[in-house]
């Protein structure tokens, strides 16, 4: 390993300590990485414009940026134990290609606003591959609710309720992922805050050009208390980490319907091939391994988040525990947003069983359609109510699953699904 940065003189360095505090740190900052380099880049324009490093110096820094970048991506420079993190390795490399310049390039930062200037860009992405798959799916959930609408049966508490169709079905999903996606841009807007320049969390006796940073680096705004960027360390992450758990509580629920409506015993529903898997014993099994795994997809994210929640009982100031997030923070991120991506496909592809959902329609499911016609003709509810219970054996004669749901004039239900006003919601967010 090279010299750790804030090695002194006289004081041993213990090989196993050494190990343990770097622990898998050096491979989880590749993630980071790239966007290390481009925070220091900002860094070094900043530093030029208030005369710490003079503008060929700066030329220099950012051309090396520059060339690090490319290396990494190429695979031509690695990022291993050789080094303890993502900015020692950065620095060691400025210093072996450009001697004292390399050396300047950490004045008036700490790793502390290093990590967080790095993991705040990389959360803006994260968040900005959430609300496009969320979209995805809202948008194939509209078109899929635009279709001529087939009945389906509703339920409640898992018992058969009330007539419904697939056109609500679909619609219901999509209004939910319109709502994750706005949620997706709403947690963006929470922590587009530029930290880099609040040093270790009291800032530095040089006047830093923050304002340079932030724009160069695209935020909306300045964090401006140095101790606050620490506070926010954590509280920032569980935000994303909440965003997505959210989608992915719609993809459990959504996932579980699949999981019954393509039972035999429900026999809705037909999943594409690729998304079913055989049985290593039973040759006559294809099991939907993807939906279980899709509905299961929310423990990932959910852990994540409670374990930097547990990470968050600490004074103001920084704490070297908050480390320990990255790993959960990657994994969580990546598992939900890889969930996420899957089902446009699915949701566009999977098919309807129209006489299986027609024959799981009962004439007691028209029941609650009788109660209501008759209160609208006067009868109080309460005996409306009563009345069709008496009679909810034959309460669907003469009547027909299309007929029910033409019937549900009610803003959003059957015969109204207002599509037009949820695209409108969703093209609302290309604004």
């Amino acid at each position: 390993m090279t010299q750790p940065l804030w090695q002194k003189s006289n004081i041993k360095i213990d090989a196993r300590i050494m190990k343990f505090l770097a622990g898998d740190d050096v491979l989880l900052d590749r993630e980071f990485f790239l966007y290390d380099v481009t925070a220091s880049k900002a860094h070094v324009e900043g530093l030029a414009n208030i005369g710490v490093v003079s503008a060929d110096e700066a030329t220099a820094l950012k051309r090396e940026l520059d060339v690090l970048a490319e290396d990494f991506r190429a695979g031509s420079f690695v990022l291993d134990d050789r080094y303890e993190d993502c900015h020692s390795a950065i620095e060691a490399r400025l210093t072996e290609r450009l001697g004292d310049a390399g050396r300047r390039v950490h004045t008036g930062r700490s790793r502390n606003d290093q990590i967080l200037v790095a993991t705040r860009l990389w959360l803006k992405d994260q968040l900005a591959t959430l609300e496009q798959h969320c979209r995805a799916i809202a948008a194939v959930c509209l078109d899929r609710a635009a279709q001529p609408a087939l009945p389906l049966p509703g339920y409640t508490h898992l018992q058969r309720a009330v007539v419904s169709s697939t056109g609500m079905w679909f619609a219901g999903f999509a209004e939910g992922f319109i709502d994750n996606a706005l949620r997706a841009r709403q947690t963006a807007a929470l922590i587009d805050a530029n930290p880099l320049g609040t040093a270790a969390g009291y800032g530095v006796n040089m006047k830093l050009d923050r304002e340079h940073t932030t724009a160069a680096l695209g935020f909306a705004r300045m964090q401006i208390s140095p101790i606050y960027a620490q506070l926010s360390r954590g509280k920032f992450e569980m935000a994303v980490l909440e965003a997505i758990a959210g989608a992915l509580l719609d993809v459990r629920r959504l996932a579980w319907d699949l999981s019954l409506f393509t039972t035999a015993e429900f026999d809705f529903v037909k999943l594409p091939s690729e998304y079913t898997t055989g049985s290593s014993i039973m040759p006559n099994k294809r099991n939907p391994d993807v939906v279980e795994l899709l509905r299961a997809s929310y423990a990932s994210v959910a852990a994540a988040r409670t374990e930097i929640e547990q990470l968050l009982s600490l004074p103001s100031g920084y704490q070297r525990d908050l480390q320990f997030s990255k790993g959960s923070l990657f994994h969580g991120c990546r598992h939900g947003l890889a969930a996420l991506e899957l089902m446009p496909d699915l949701l566009a592809r999977m098919t309807w069983n129209e006489p299986a959902m027609r024959a799981a329609i009962e004439p007691a499911m028209y029941a609650t359609d009788v109660a209501i016609e008759q209160a609208a003709a006067g009868v109080p509810f309460r005996d409306a109510y009563r009345a069709a219970a008496d009679a909810a054996a034959s309460a669907g004669a003469g009547r027909t699953p299309e007929g029910s749901l033409a019937a549900r004039v009610s803003p959003g239900s059957g015969n109204d699904l207002r599509l037009d006003e949820l695209r409108a919601r969703l093209g609302h967010l290309d604004g």
